[in-house]
């Protein structure tokens, strides 16, 4: 009996108030996943690979959520095997015996960490060292040229009606040797370019779009005009820094036809929100049409690529050649 004379357990009303959080709690999530298709769970929140390298990013994705689950069952196990098996109400004792130190515990939590870490940073060394690693002479590259608020494209193409020549075009400059060598001959080149307020006109989705051919390799040259940008195709499940100053690069062979987000990733600015673009990826045949269609719309040679090369940069490209 409790002290007020009541039959009822003062422990009953905090048990009833937990039973009922679980439920709401199973309610809720269960409402908010109905939606959700379960053929997609494997891929662990990330969207449809749609490029011949985007695997390998998931691969690492779900490895490294498989051992971090694991960390966690472990971890949440001993904490519900202390709280059950090592309360209070089962030794009777006010005090439990204190233990000093555990000299074969201490070590086990120092050492299964850096194990833990050493494995997830050699695939994750070998991934971006093969994700990163260009090719001699890629099938299409393109400029990307981030800036605020939008993006342009410098198709780098020997395209019939273009004017001008990549290698030696002033347009260019900020972009540093070691790609211009792997520029086409000739490759007087096309251009598009947009504002926050360009729409794709299949989709109406917002921000200019970049056109590119199915089972090709791409080397993207990405240089920036002002901040620091990220280019991200969402479904290519790989982006990368635009930074003034300093030109990256990366490679993607798509092979997935249709039309895909991309935005920038890295806060940059007050417009950073509206800084989207499109990919479309058709066929050969019908990317080299487009590229056509730039031509008959004078949008001929190159618009700026960005910043010059840092003093760093400069050096750094010396030590490359």
């Amino acid at each position: 009996m409790s002290p007020n004379g009541s039959d009822r357990s003062p422990r009953r009303p905090m048990r009833r108030k937990l039973l009922q959080a679980l439920t709401a709690g199973l309610v809720l999530a269960t409402a908010t996943g109905c939606s959700y298709n379960w053929e997609d769970f494997p891929r662990l929140g990330m969207p449809t690979p749609t490029t011949e390298e985007a695997p390998r990013i998931l691969s690492l994705w779900q490895g490294s959520w498989a051992a971090a689950l694991a960390v966690g069952v472990l971890v949440w196990g001993l904490i519900l095997w202390s709280a059950f098996f090592h309360r209070r109400s089962r030794t009777k004792v006010e005090v439990p015996p204190q233990t000093r130190y555990n000299m074969p515990i201490e070590a086990l939590y120092t050492v299964v960490p850096l194990i833990i870490v050493s494995v997830l940073f050699y695939f994750t060394a070998r991934d971006e060292s093969e994700l990163l690693s260009l090719k001699k002479k890629p099938d299409v590259t393109v400029n990307v040229v981030g800036f605020q608020w939008s993006w342009c494209f410098n198709y780098i193409e020997p395209v019939a009606g273009s004017t001008g020549d990549a290698k030696t075009s002033k347009d260019l400059d900020a972009i540093p040797d070691r790609f211009k060598k792997d520029f086409p001959a000739g490759a007087g080149g096309v251009y598009d370019c947009g504002t926050p307020g360009t729409r794709n006109p299949q989709t109406g989705n917002p921000g200019p779009t970049l056109w590119l051919p199915k089972g090709k390799t791409v080397r993207f040259v990405l240089t920036s005009r002002d901040v620091i940008h990220s280019f991200w195709v969402v479904p290519f499940l790989m982006k990368q820094d635009v930074i003034p100053g300093h030109t990256n690069a990366f490679e993607v062979t798509p092979n997935k036809e249709g039309t895909f987000m991309g935005k920038c990733a890295e806060l940059c600015g007050v417009d950073h929100s509206r800084m989207l673009f499109n990919v479309k990826v058709v066929s050969p045949e019908r990317y080299e049409q487009h590229l056509k269609d730039l031509v008959d719309k004078q949008q001929n040679g190159y618009v700026p690529a960005g910043i010059a090369q840092t003093s760093h940069e400069k050096n750094r490209e010396t030590n490359n050649l």
